[in-house]
């Protein structure tokens, strides 16, 4: 009987637009100061798109320096999952556009949304369909624009989301040395009303009434938010290791979504990590949704962080609310 394949990251790519929003500036925008954002989020500036610049534009971006990274063509994918809560459009998905874009021809895809947990989502979503043998190469992107669905008269959002993306390349291995090894996640919907898009589904679907009521902005209950974010990464990242029998002193890279520094080291904290395993660039980027984590393994990377053979947990909460955990070695 053949050994069971594991998924492995082969390449990643990733993206931020030029255009930068410090703390001063929004500053002149809302009433908050730069010592106010640092203190609560650990943010200084995030990236904005231009206008006219959308999701599949930065998808591609990141996707075409993995391509590049690897030698191969688009054509060269078997599948692509775009994880995002800012698609281009309703209809057709993002994905179908980033295909288009990339040239992927023969490429089947869709897209996943999860909010802030999206990309550790695709991400498993992408090693089933390589460990089962179904496809060679799946492309997994995270990407938003959530500037698009940001108040920028809101105080309480607008000083923590910025736009970015990553993309990294799935492929298999039979070595018990690299890979995806396993993974954690769940959803609580009950937590939905404390952050979420309350217009421009079915439910409310836009009308000059819910653009008053200004419904097609992030909402956000920030309290109840950070409460359950510190409970619930800690409770799936503590479940995950126990269940692997691994200490939090054994993890090299700790790359969890970049909501909220006192998220991360109140997470880091409680498992136990070595501080210098923690990646944190939040300062920089701010909360770019389904971008944080594949944006933070770049960091690793340049920090030089991750090698082959790290061992890496992933982690997530997001809106739904989504959680997820990735236990997995570094294959490159």
């Amino acid at each position: 009987m053949s050994k069971p394949l594991r998924a492995k990251i082969t390449a990643l790519g990733t993206y931020v637009p030029p255009r930068v929003l410090s703390n001063q500036d929004l500053e002149r925008m809302v009433e908050t100061s730069d010592e106010w954002i640092v203190e609560r989020t650990g943010i200084r500036e995030r990236h904005l798109v231009e206008n006219g610049m959308a999701t599949s534009d930065l998808a591609v971006e990141a996707a075409s320096k993995v391509l590049a990274q690897r030698g191969m063509t688009a054509t060269d994918i078997d599948a692509l999952i775009v994880a995002t809560v800012t698609p281009d459009m309703f209809f057709p998905s993002t994905a179908c556009v980033v295909q288009h874009k990339l040239g992927a021809k023969g490429v089947w895809g869709f897209d996943l949304s999860a909010a802030c947990s999206a990309f550790v989502y695709a991400l498993q979503t992408g090693a089933q369909f390589v460990a089962t043998g179904a496809h060679q190469r799946v492309l997994v992107i995270g990407a938003d624009v959530m500037s698009s669905i940001i108040d920028y008269t809101d105080r309480a959002t607008c000083v923590i989301f910025g736009d970015g993306a990553g993309a990294v390349l799935l492929e298999p291995t039979q070595e018990d040395s690299v890979g995806i090894i396993d993974f954690l996640h769940e959803i609580d919907g009950s937590g939905g009303c404390s952050l979420y898009m309350p217009g421009g589904g079915s439910l409310h679907p836009a009308t000059h009434e819910t653009i008053d009521k200004r419904m097609h902005y992030v909402h956000q209950d920030g309290q109840a938010v950070f409460k359950y974010a510190v409970r619930k990464m800690a409770d799936l990242c503590e479940r995950l290791l126990q269940r692997n029998n691994i200490k939090g002193s054994d993890i090299d890279a700790f790359i969890p979504h970049q909501a909220n520094k006192r998220i991360i080291t109140a997470t880091a904290d409680r498992l136990g990590l070595r501080p210098e395993t923690v990646i944190i660039n939040i300062d920089r980027y701010g909360n770019t949704t389904a971008g944080t984590i594949p944006l933070a393994m770049q960091t690793a990377i340049e920090e030089g962080k991750l090698k082959k053979g790290s061992l890496v947990m992933l982690a997530s909460v997001g809106a739904g609310f989504t959680v997820g955990a990735t236990l997995l070695r570094w294959a490159y």
